[in-house]
């Protein structure tokens, strides 16, 4: 079988990491696989903030459990969170795009040996106060959408695939 197709066919949601940091060049390729993701009329909307910064990942984590009304770590323990904002004054599409970059990246994290998961609540907590002073700490735009968080680590353990559930395809 082809080697990508392999690679998709075999990625999985990882809900437990080790506590070892992504490298720097891991993560290079991680972030640029998300910047070479589609974007509607290639607007390259979708902007990517790289978060290994502990008191930062935690505070990130403490926000989106607040969205969810818990204290646990939504981020299962990975150690790099990348949020992936876009903007929405560029183009209509901009949830899609960011989307696309989500997906780009977890697929090029686990063709690296990368564990990944995508995080819900991005948008509640950059729409939120402390999320808007997080965007004006890191020099960025407020009007920057909340689409995703991307959770990098080295998994400790990986499930199997559950078996696909019949009669989602239609041909005409």
């Amino acid at each position: 079988m082809n080697e990508i197709i392999q690679s998709l066919l075999t990625r999985r949601s990882i809900r437990r990491y080790a506590e070892t940091q992504v490298p720097d060049d891991v993560l290079d390729t991680v972030l640029e696989a998300g910047l070479y993701a589609p974007s509607g009329m290639n607007t390259q909307g979708v902007h990517l903030v790289a978060v290994r910064d502990k008191e930062t990942r935690d505070l990130l984590s403490k926000l989106n459990a607040a969205v969810m009304g818990s204290d646990r770590d939504p981020f299962y323990g990975a150690p790099c969170v990348v949020v992936v904002l876009a903007d929405p004054e560029i183009y209509g599409g901009w949830v899609e795009d960011g989307a696309l970059a989500m997906g780009n990246m977890m697929n090029a994290a686990h063709a690296l040996g990368l564990g990944s998961c995508w995080i819900h609540r991005a948008r509640q907590v950059f729409d939120a106060p402390e999320g808007k002073a997080l965007l004006e700490k890191w020099g960025l735009p407020t009007h920057l959408r909340g689409v995703g968080n991307c959770i990098l680590g080295y998994a400790e353990e990986a499930p199997e695939a559950r078996p696909r559930k019949d009669g989602r395809i239609t041909r005409v």
